[in-house]
């Protein structure tokens, strides 16, 4: 029998292949002096030209390929290169001290690393992106080559310590067939990348780079979260069957792609794709989406040195609003700050930037671009049904001087005889505890609500989801999120207004019998999850669940929600997702 290890399961499906061991060779340098400054800051400009040329080429690969969070974290490592006083504080080191160039650039990372490592545990992707950045540069500084994924010629399970943007950015599918890792958490950035890609993966098994050699057989279980180590020819007999049964469950889900999504009892829920780029609408409608339910504006102003002009954003949204018409597309406004800094807008450091100047605080405080953002989209609207959304609502009078804007700029648009929708739905993202406690009053001003299960955990708990410190912490099916659930859903639903939800819990099969039974209207999730989700209601009936809804929220913590799930809702164990 096989040696086997435990981690959490991310991506789904089952893989098996030799390992791959993606390692980092050794970086380190000591404290050096050199007599020929000149020399090293030559060397220290080469590296950051050569970083440079490869971080363009990596980022236009993940805008293309892997979107949302591939990008965030390589734009972030491409500013940092590109920007001036980083260098320049590095070659200041070599002038002054006579410094090489590699211990340089290790003294200004330490230091970087350091500064925000104390202050803000919500920087993790930021530390990320920088230890990246200290492992290109410092690799074309000594000349040691790093080992690059996308050189693999023959199929293979890829086991690494931990996983970067840049990496996945360049696996070749064809290649990377699975993915183990000794760090990572469910909501990782890797674990969500590593969806879209639809690579089967475990991760956080803790120790799997001190345990597998690079070729040996593996077989990883992405349903399970399962890695076994050297399988017997009984266990991978008995994973290819099960490998199996899982593409023609997927396949047969294929059935599915142009029905409503309805549950056992006939009540209609409709499932929407989450969008990041407009060329995106092609994949969610052959997923199936009924809709786009959550589409990020903010890819408009990523991977660029310039603000995106009303024209350039016009055109943008007006592509996606009629691709997909009659269906509803819900753009997302501006929502940058906190782990999206975005290149064109120079925004203050700040101490804590997930609780700082970020989303609607940042549009409302910058008029010069909000308003072009609400002009596009109002001039889009004409071309099929467009919901507006801002994130990260507060307080109300945020929402309410949010909706001012909005409609300040209808009546110039219309003043001008510039076409706008007469009816354009309104809503407000609930993903902190005010606008929960708050529903009942933001419910009277709101067309909708969409729930954003992913920052509304994290700011229950105040925990920050990146952090594997707190990890733990982050719950989506505790009781406290639960009831924050609950709570919104019934003040929307008191004012006849209907309420989606978006993040990871949408596409949590264990969560979607208890969103069903409190009420969500709405579900928006990665197009691959779409039709699973929708066979799974299928098979619930919604007035059954309902006890279970109160019973899971008077639970003490969320083993005993998980727990009940599995036991009153015996339909999952057929669902292997």
């Amino acid at each position: 029998m096989s040696r086997q290890l435990n981690g959490i399961a991310a991506g789904g499906g089952i893989a098996i292949a030799p390992a791959y061991l993606l390692g980092v060779p050794d970086l380190s340098v000591k404290q050096q002096h050199t007599d020929n400054v000149n020399h090293e800051v030559a060397r220290l400009h080469d590296s950051f030209a050569i970083t440079a040329n490869e971080l363009r080429e990596i980022c236009q690969r993940a805008h293309a390929q892997l979107n949302k969070q591939a990008a965030v974290v390589v734009d972030m490592q491409l500013q940092l290169v590109l920007a001036d006083d980083f260098q320049q504080t590095i070659e200041h080191q070599i002038v002054a001290n006579k410094y090489t160039a590699g211990y340089a650039v290790k003294k200004e990372t330490d230091r970087w690393l350091a500064e925000n490592a104390s202050s803000e545990q919500g920087l993790h992707q930021r530390r990320i992106a920088m230890q990246d950045l200290f492992k290109r540069l410092m690799s074309h500084i000594l000349g040691i080559e790093l080992p690059d994924p996308s050189r693999l010629k023959h199929q293979a399970i890829i086991v690494a310590h931990s996983l970067t943007p840049t990496d996945i950015a360049r696996f070749d599918r064809r290649y990377v067939v699975g993915i183990v890792s000794d760090l990572g958490g469910s909501t990782s950035h890797f674990s969500i990348m590593t969806k879209e890609k639809a690579i089967p993966g475990v991760v956080g098994t803790k120790t799997a780079t001190r345990e597998i050699l690079d070729g040996t057989s593996l077989i990883v279980d992405g349903i399970h979260g399962r890695v076994l180590l050297s399988p017997t020819p009984a266990e991978i007999d008995e994973y290819e069957k099960k490998a199996g049964d899982y593409a023609r469950e997927m396949e047969s889900l294929g059935v599915l792609k142009h029905q409503r999504t309805v549950s056992a009892d006939g009540r209609h829920f409709e499932i929407g794709a989450n969008l990041f780029l407009p060329n995106e609408i092609e994949s969610a409608k052959n997923s199936g989406a009924e809709g786009i339910g959550l589409m990020r504006s903010e890819a408009l102003f990523m991977g660029r040195d310039t603000l995106p002009s009303e024209e350039e954003q016009f055109l943008a949204y007006k592509k996606i609003v009629a691709d997909m018409t009659p269906e509803r597309v819900i753009i997302r406004t501006l929502d940058i700050g906190g782990d999206k800094p975005i290149a064109a807008i120079q925004t203050p450091t700040e101490d804590n930037p997930f609780l700082g100047m970020r989303s609607l605080r940042f549009s409302l405080a910058h008029p010069e671009i909000m308003r072009p953002q609400m002009r596009a989209l109002l001039r889009a609207s004409v071309y099929g049904r467009l919901a507006v959304m801002f994130p990260m609502v507060s307080t109300l009078d945020e929402f309410l001087a949010a909706r001012k804007v909005l409609e300040e700029e209808r009546q110039k648009l219309q003043a001008k005889g510039i076409g706008c929708a007469n009816q354009i739905e309104v809503g407000m993202m609930v993903e902190v505890p005010a606008a929960v406690e708050m529903a009942d009053q933001l419910a009277q001003y709101a067309d909708f609500f969409s729930i954003g299960s992913n920052d509304l955990t994290q700011y229950m708990f105040a925990a920050d989801r990146g952090n594997s410190q707190v990890a733990h912490l982050y719950q989506t099916l505790h009781p406290a999120v639960l009831r924050a659930i609950k709570h919104t859903v019934d003040a929307a639903h008191a004012e006849g207004k209907w309420v989606g939800i978006c993040g990871e819990m949408a596409n949590n099969s264990l969560a979607t019998p208890l969103l069903l039974g409190m009420g969500i209207d709405e579900f928006s999730m990665n197009s691959t999850s779409i039709l699973p989700i929708r066979s799974l209601i299928g098979e619930l009936h919604v007035r059954q669940l309902q006890p279970l809804v109160h019973q899971a929220m008077n639970a003490r913590n969320a083993k005993e929600v998980r727990q009940m799930i599995i036991g009153r809702v015996p339909v999952l164990k057929n669902f292997n997702f």
